[in-house]
């Protein structure tokens, strides 16, 4: 019985693994350079309508929208970055995209540093309902169980952290290990 758990337990973990390494490119740090969110799905009475007017769509429409989060997120990031952080969340906010992991990441973290950890709590969940293995918002998450004093708990974020960027040398799981261990907050 106890082998057979182990080889389960060691299935899954190379299949977190292989996942894990099939998405490294996408799990960058949360810096001023969000992965653009997809662009929405289109609308029936939208698409009847373009229909009717023959107006072209272009590529173009879609490239001014990601530009248009891409610049609102970093203005947004950099109000959080310099402490004004309700001002960083209504930003994030107007963005539209809550359920974009870096958006909801960076709304969790200023909430968090209000000390608001209901609310930090609630977005970190939608920004791993998101993206479960982002390692950001894993690291961020972590911070927010170790602040509680429940540094078991930040320990297996960081186990999770680890498993996804492959060992503890990505700047999240060094991050949440300097916490946990009191050399800093962040």
């Amino acid at each position: 019985m106890t082998t057979r758990k182990h080889k389960i337990l060691l299935l899954g973990a190379a299949a977190l693994l292989g996942f894990a390494l099939a998405a490294g490119p996408a799990l960058a740090d949360m810096k001023d350079n969000p992965t653009p969110p997809p662009a929405p799905a289109a609308d029936k009475k939208k698409t009847d309508a373009k229909k009717k007017t023959n107006a072209p769509t272009t590529g173009q429409q879609k490239k001014d929208k990601q530009s248009q989060f891409l610049d609102g997120y970093k203005i947004a990031y950099d109000l959080i970055k310099s402490e004004k952080y309700e001002d960083g969340i209504a930003g994030m906010l107007a963005l539209g995209q809550d359920d974009h992991p870096d958006v909801a990441t960076s709304v969790g973290f200023a909430w968090r540093k209000l000390g608001d950890y209901d609310k930090a709590k609630l977005w970190y969940d939608r920004a791993l309902k998101a993206d479960p293995v982002h390692v950001v918002t894993l690291s961020y998450y972590g911070m927010w169980h170790a602040e509680q004093g429940n540094v078991l708990k930040a320990e297996d974020f960081l186990q999770k952290i680890s498993m996804v960027c492959g060992g503890n040398d990505c700047e999240p799981y060094k991050n949440l290990r300097g916490v946990i261990e009191g050399k800093f907050t962040y």
